[in-house]
């Protein structure tokens, strides 16, 4: 096996490494003891649970509550622990703690998983995840236990505290109660809570690091925060604005008063950026809230957090290089930057090659599954966006999936949590292939 491992590159035992994982979980979710009593769960089901738990999706084609017992969603909350923070970092830690050396590769992995620009801050990042992971998801615990608590009972309230806590900052979408999860449509308190660790998921330990860290070292924050945190804040505001216009005739924002109407709003403003926290049932929002939860689930959160998507500095960076490119400019700047036109290219083919993979998912599932009386295309795309954006939102098309349906969607929560870039690198085998010469430079006309 270490030989094996020798000869992997990075990439590829990130990719062999979140395979390890499902292929764990599958095998204790189909143990009798992760059922309910009298359910049997067929191969398929625990696999795809397992994906989407690894890939902290959300989406699943069984209810949790009824499905799995105690033990089936501890495994579900442990396999979306280290989907969220990455298993190259529980690897590393456990090296930490058996004081064995952490040698190159295992520093090029977890410089790889988290996005570093080098290597020197390998150590210093693991001790940030660990700590302000734990520190965030005890305290919403803490916070939901106020509610939860008097609502359910100690025994319960306290696990529900704790479950829905992992599952809010680590973006996962899964939910563990018996009833459904608009329960809390109005309210506020839990709302507020769930929102604050879905923000603190999506951010990034990297964007938490530069904060924190942030008069005691420097007193300028990084690039990277500064568009990140400039990114999410327009896409709240462009969300909150978009679903108080278009959602403004829906029952469950009729009869309400002014402040549930904003913290609904806000909500579901946050919750498309790969939470999927169905608190307000997609079946109530009309046909411009869901394009506009599409774009946002497609966008997703911070590079380097618990979150999928495209990410918002790919945004950022392709919507500086547009505005640019109107005004005449050469170049793309930010906050008296500039930032390298390889940044740019590497934002832009990202975008095209996930905007022509979601495209050629949707094709496949056109073919194997059935479009009930009343949607069109979108009840398939709004799917494959939710899986491929990590998301867990879903418009009923999951539960009904074929065989070949639930392959194509765990096909797209594993490239949607390791990336699209990872993928390349490693399973399809694509190298970087520098050109040593230049052609002569010819126009092209353009619209």
């Amino acid at each position: 096996m270490k030989k094996f491992l020798d000869r992997l590159t990075p990439p590829q035992i990130l990719t062999f490494g979140f395979l390890v994982i499902i292929a764990t979980g599958t095998l204790l979710l189909m143990t009798p003891m992760a059922h309910q009593h009298g359910i049997r769960v067929s191969f398929i089901d625990a696999l795809f649970t397992a994906v989407s738990a690894t890939a902290i999706t959300g989406l699943t084609t069984l209810n949790t509550a009824n499905t799995w017992s105690y033990f089936g969603q501890i495994v579900i909350l442990l396999m979306i622990e280290v989907g969220a923070l990455g298993f190259m970092t529980f690897t590393v830690l456990l090296l930490t703690i058996t004081r064995q050396k952490i040698d190159l590769k295992a520093r090029l992995l977890m410089q790889d998983a988290l996005n570093l620009r080098n290597l020197a801050d390998v150590k210093v990042m693991l001790t940030y995840v660990f700590s302000l992971s734990a520190i965030i998801q005890v305290a919403g615990a803490l916070l939901l236990s106020f509610d939860f608590i008097p609502r359910f009972g100690v025994g319960k309230g306290i696990y529900f505290s704790v479950a829905h806590s992992i599952s809010a900052f680590g973006n996962a979408g899964f939910t563990f109660f018996a009833q459904p999860v608009s329960m809390f449509k109005n309210d506020a308190y839990v709302l507020i809570v769930w929102m604050l660790l879905i923000l603190a998921g999506l951010l990034g330990f990297l964007v938490w690091r530069d904060l924190l860290s942030y008069g005691k070292h420097h007193r300028r924050l990084s690039l990277h925060t500064r568009l990140s945190l400039v990114t999410s804040g327009w896409l709240i505001l462009f969300g909150f604005i978009g679903f108080m216009i278009t959602e403004r005739c829906l029952n469950h924002l009729t009869g309400v008063n002014l402040w549930d109407r904003i913290l609904d709003t806000l909500f579901l403003s946050i919750v498309p950026r790969t939470a999927g926290f169905e608190v307000i049932p997609m079946s109530t929002i009309s046909t411009g809230g869901l394009l506009i939860l599409m774009v946002l689930m497609f966008i997703g959160g911070t590079p380097g957090s618990t979150s999928g998507g495209i990410k918002t500095t790919t945004l950022g960076i392709l919507w500086l290089q547009s505005v640019a490119t109107l005004r005449g400019q050469d170049h793309v700047n930010f906050r008296d930057r500039q930032i390298s036109q390889k940044n740019v290219i590497k934002a832009l083919m990202l975008a095209v090659v996930s905007i022509g993979f979601v495209l050629f998912a949707t094709l496949i599932l056109t073919q194997t599954e059935t479009i009930p009386h009343g949607f069109g295309i979108e009840y398939i795309t709004f799917e494959v966006i939710a899986a491929f954006s990590t998301a867990g939102f879903s418009l009923g098309l999951t539960p009904h999936l074929t065989v070949i349906g639930k392959i194509v969607i765990m096909f797209v929560m594993f490239i949607g949590r390791v990336g699209i870039y990872t993928v390349m690198f490693s399973v399809l085998n694509i190298h970087q292939q520098p050109m040593h010469h230049q052609y002569p430079t010819e126009e092209i006309m353009i619209g």
